[in-house]
């Protein structure tokens, strides 16, 4: 079976994580994880970095961190994974859901204001499959209406819009890092800021809320959101080597383009002119003229030992979420997740897997 993903662990991760193991700091505490929070955050542009346990946790946090809660609305795609709402309920705050744009499948700007109430505090943009949301109209709305703009970069590590990476655009920006992401902690999430106060009170809630000033001393409720030295270290040694596999996966892409690109009914994944995506999930748009569904075709891949998956269903949809959307209307998301299929991404793919991928999905649509 050719898998959706696959880890890559050729450089230094063994040497790192067996250092925690000899040194005996394998806990939050250890020099591995102010290394990682300073080079990521050195990476993608940002002032400071807080390493949290999940991109969940980080979103939480961030959110914390600015004060959203109960009352407090936050604006947020509906077509995304839905850590990025859940976050949001973690607080007491309300997500409110807004459609994507069909150019690059994330949130729409244009559908922005009209879900903007009194009680609106922040915009949460996901840059979604590895592609850069439009942040300059998100940015000038917020500024506007005096919004916080949180960036949702779990998927799109190294991703460039008008020549800046992701992650370095908003108020504060999450990360994460789990085995399927572009680099890996296995678990583990970031929170970046330029910041500084934010960036304290971030680490001192990961922290349990403990004063810095005196120890076991909790002036406020925090909570254990920290990332272990063990996982720093191994995400010390993947970032080491993130520009080569960012490269791969745009080869990969670039082949999956030229094989594709004259298949009837399949749409190419999205690639702005301002942007340069990083291809998390190298994503297509199985169209009704290509005879069978995205369901189908699915099926007929996995039996020629090939994986798949679908795209996030709209959050809107699920039943936690539904009664609160009852009336309103995501045409573009809802297709969209109708339509999506992620194939196998894998920075570790080769051609002679992507001709066979390729072939699979060429013969089925001649044989409809």
């Amino acid at each position: 079976m050719i898998p959706v993903t696959d880890l890559s662990f050729e450089g230094n991760e063994l040497a790192y994580v067996t250092d925690c193991i000899k040194t005996g700091w394998v806990s939050s505490l250890g020099k591995y994880v102010r290394e990682f929070e300073e080079r990521f955050g050195g990476y993608c542009g940002a002032k400071f970095g807080i390493a949290t346990s999940n991109g969940t946790t980080a979103l939480h946090l961030a959110l914390a961190v600015l004060g959203i809660g109960p009352g407090d609305e936050v604006l947020v795609p509906t077509l995304t994974f839905v850590a990025t709402a859940n976050a949001v309920v973690y607080t007491g705050a309300k997500p409110v859901f807004v459609d994507s744009e069909p150019r690059t499948w994330n949130l729409d700007a244009a559908r922005i204001e009209e879900k903007i109430t009194e009680r609106s505090k922040a915009i949460i943009p996901v840059h979604v499959y590895g592609h850069p949301a439009d942040m300059d109209p998100i940015l000038e709305i917020a500024r506007r209406h005096h919004l916080y703009v949180i960036e949702d970069a779990a998927e799109a590590h190294g991703a460039l819009y008008k020549g800046r990476r992701v992650g370095s655009l908003g108020d504060m920006s999450c990360f994460s890092f789990y085995g399927n992401k572009i680099i890996t902690t296995g678990e583990g999430g970031m929170v970046l800021t330029d910041n500084a106060e934010w960036a304290e009170r971030a680490r001192r809630l990961r922290d349990h809320g403990m004063s810095k000033e005196k120890r076991y001393w909790h002036p406020e409720i925090g909570f254990n959101y920290r990332l272990t030295n063990l996982q720093a270290a191994l995400g010390v040694a993947q970032l080491e080597r993130i520009d080569g596999i960012i490269a791969a996966k745009r080869r990969n892409a670039a082949l999956y383009n030229d094989l594709l690109r004259d298949v009837p009914g399949v749409s190419l994944p999205p690639e702005a002119p301002w942007a340069q995506s990083v291809y998390w999930m190298y994503s297509i748009l199985v169209e009704d003229q290509y005879g069978r569904s995205r369901d189908e075709l699915m099926k007929e891949l996995k039996a020629s030992e090939i994986d798949s998956r679908p795209f996030f269903y709209p959050i809107h949809t699920m039943p936690p979420y539904l009664p609160g959307s009852q009336g309103q209307e995501f045409p573009i998301a809802v297709e969209l997740s109708r339509k999506g299929l992620n194939l196998p991404s894998s920075a570790t793919l080769t051609p002679q897997q992507i001709n066979q991928i390729c072939q699979a999905i060429q013969e089925g649509g001649r044989e409809r």
